[in-house]
């Protein structure tokens, strides 16, 4: 009897899928005690708040000018040094570069490492050593900006075609002739993208993290908010959500021109 004889027909296995995850969706609902009679029940105070938040105080634009430019720098800072470090590091885990396991390996743990701790958790950490203000917020984005574009700047260097490679290493290139010459100039698009991406996303994390006192606007958001002053969280909303959209067409307009 053949292979293809005994295997379940395709629609069966869709539907054995989809009971699979609706299993998991049920089982994921129940242990966390969510229900669609909670959320309604909390729809009226939602209402409310959104009510307080309008109009938007425009008299306290002035005071997140400086701020939001802090927020922006440190995600400047943050992305630019996180990927400072993710080129050596994304290099030692990629196995067409790097052969030697005892290379690769340690490499890629510490990027998994780094990736598992949440950058509001960085950010409360850096906080308790370094006091309330930007610096904490700087290293929390630029750990993790490394484990972002560490985690998907070696994965496309392994996708990069190997012929360049092959044929350098025939004529006796060295290891940072081949970096230089055949990884290079066929991950560095790739690179740039992820680079623009993670500032995208460091943007809105740096706004957040000042929540937990590491500097930016995030600040001015917990402080009206613990003050009950809605209008002005409504200004600071409304002015980060144009920052972010402003920076996501800028970044969107060079990913084009690289890809």
């Amino acid at each position: 009897m053949s292979h293809s004889a005994i295997r379940p027909p395709a629609k069966t296995k869709s539907v054995l899928t989809g009971l699979l995850i609706l299993l998991l969706l049920w089982a994921s609902a129940d242990r966390t005690k969510a229900n669609w009679l909670d959320l309604l029940t909390g729809m009226p105070e939602m209402g409310k708040l959104l009510t307080d938040m309008v109009p938007p105080d425009w008299a306290y634009f002035g005071k997140i000018i400086k701020p939001m430019t802090e927020t922006i720098q440190m995600a400047i800072l943050g992305t630019s040094f996180g990927a400072l470090i993710a080129i050596p590091v994304s290099l030692l885990a990629a196995r067409n570069v790097t052969s030697a396991p005892f290379l690769y390996y340690p490499a890629r743990f510490v990027m998994n490492l780094i990736r598992t701790i949440p950058d509001l958790l960085f950010a409360a950490l850096f906080v308790a050593i370094f006091g309330i203000g930007p610096i904490a917020g700087i290293l929390a984005l630029t750990f993790f900006s490394f484990g972002l574009i560490a985690k998907l700047a070696f994965e496309s260097i392994e996708a990069i075609d190997p012929g360049p490679l092959e044929a350098m290493t025939a004529v006796g290139a060295n290891k940072l002739q081949l970096i230089r010459f055949g990884v290079v100039p066929q991950a560095l698009a790739a690179f740039t993208a992820y680079f623009l991406y993670t500032f995208e996303v460091n943007v809105r994390a740096a706004a957040v993290l000042g929540l937990v006192g590491a500097g930016g606007i995030g600040l001015y958001i917990d402080s009206t908010l613990g003050l009950f002053r809605y209008q002005q969280t409504s200004t600071i909303i409304l002015v980060t959500l144009a920052v972010v959209l402003v920076i996501d067409y800028m970044s969107t307009k060079i990913r084009e021109k690289l890809l």
